[in-house]
């Protein structure tokens, strides 16, 4: 299997607190970028829920609404 590099930029903060939780699994962050990359193609996307932040005055509205 040919294999190839790939550049990201992120926070160093993010890096280093998802190296920490990534080597706690027994993976480093090399096997896990590939798994999520592996679970986006099996899923046809991204694997897990995509929501937008909605302010707490909108969902209280709407609750007393309800």
């Amino acid at each position: 299997m040919a294999t190839t590099n790939l550049n990201i930029r992120t926070d160093k903060a993010i890096k280093d607190r998802a190296e920490k939780i990534f080597n706690e699994l027994g993976l480093n962050m090399t096997t896990a970028v590939n798994m999520f990359l592996k679970v986006s193609i099996r899923t046809h996307g991204i694997p897990f829920e995509l929501k937008m932040d909605v302010p707490q005055e909108t969902t209280a509205d709407e609750s007393e609404e309800g």
